[in-house]
């Protein structure tokens, strides 16, 4: 193994980071549907969104690896558009993110049915277009509940490993912290390695959580509502 463990740490904070961020948005438009919205075909996004929190994650890898792998039906698509995604520095983003992101969509869904209706009756009451009401009235009041489902998946994407090991392999460029500890867990002499990628995981992990309490103790107390 030529990575370091630092190099391991850094490359888990830049997955963690990316699947956040492009999870974000997808995230809050369920979550602002689930909460809000009837719908037919409700129980089956809500089944196909929550899915991976109840797989093994070494099988939402392999149902990842599947459809995007060389031959399977996306993948050869994108394989021969040249944006192959299996075994790829991609691949540990992806994963990290099909696994982390119905936390953020939990979070999103209880952030605004925490938000009264009523404030955006009283928006539409005063000439504001739903658009409008969504962007100055039910989004900023449940901001605190959508920045802690981010916290929440950035922490589980950081320590994300069986969807990864399998759709991104054991390469130098998608070696995390999970995969490095894998990795050198059969090396003699790597006690040392493992205690870094360890405590720093540990470390981060406790943090990013602490940073979760912080936000939804904010909510609650913007929205009055019972601990």
């Amino acid at each position: 193994m030529t990575t370091t463990p630092w190099d391991a740490i850094a490359l888990s904070l830049q997955v963690a980071t990316a699947c956040t961020l492009l999870g974000a948005p997808p995230a809050v438009a369920l979550g602002w549907w689930l909460a809000r919205r009837e719908h037919p075909a409700k129980a089956l996004v809500t089944a196909l969104v929550f899915a991976p929190m109840v797989l093994p994650p070494v099988v939402t890898g392999l149902l990842l690896l599947a459809l995007l792998g060389k031959h399977g039906p996306l993948g050869a698509m994108l394989d021969r558009l040249g944006l192959a995604v299996a075994f790829t520095p991609a691949a540990p983003v992806l994963a990290a993110l099909v696994v982390g992101l119905p936390l953020f969509v939990m979070s999103a869904r209880a952030a605004f049915a925490a938000v009264d209706p009523a404030y955006d009756e009283l928006s539409a009451s005063l000439g504001d277009r739903p658009r409008r009401t969504w962007w100055r009235v039910s989004l900023p009041l449940a901001l605190p509940g959508l920045a802690g489902g981010a916290v929440l998946m950035f922490a589980r994407s950081l320590g994300e490993f069986g969807a990864t090991i399998v759709l991104a392999g054991n390469t130098d460029a998608t070696r995390t912290i999970a995969i490095a500890i894998y990795a050198l867990l059969d090396r003699p002499a790597s006690g040392p390695d493992v205690r870094v990628l360890a405590w720093s995981s540990v470390a981060i992990s406790l943090f990013a959580l602490a940073g979760y309490e912080w936000l939804a103790r904010w909510q609650r107390r913007r929205l009055d509502l019972p601990r």
